[in-house]
């Protein structure tokens, strides 16, 4: 789940969330180091001037790397945060 509210700050702040649902401690902390990873390879390609919120689901955990930024690009790009089509 993404969350975004715009912000008057030249930069782009990302917070990172697990609830219980997602599964025991373990999950939740591979969840949000899955997000966290995949968000590092995006954040130069997102337009500045926002706070980004991501809630982690109940799949993630069992996701791969790969899985979990493209769908996060996908997010990304439905919100129109992308800076560029083409952000890989």
């Amino acid at each position: 789940m993404l969350i975004v509210q715009p912000s008057d700050q030249p930069k782009i702040c990302v917070g990172v969330a697990a609830g219980k649902t997602v599964g025991v401690a373990v999950r939740r902390n591979r969840a949000k180091r899955l997000l966290r990873a995949a968000m590092q390879r995006l954040l130069p390609d997102i337009a500045a001037g926002s706070d980004i919120l991501l809630i982690a689901r109940q799949p993630l955990p069992a996701s791969t790397l790969d899985e979990t930024r493209a769908a996060l690009r996908s997010l990304l790009r439905r919100a129109g945060l992308l800076a560029s089509p083409d952000a890989t």
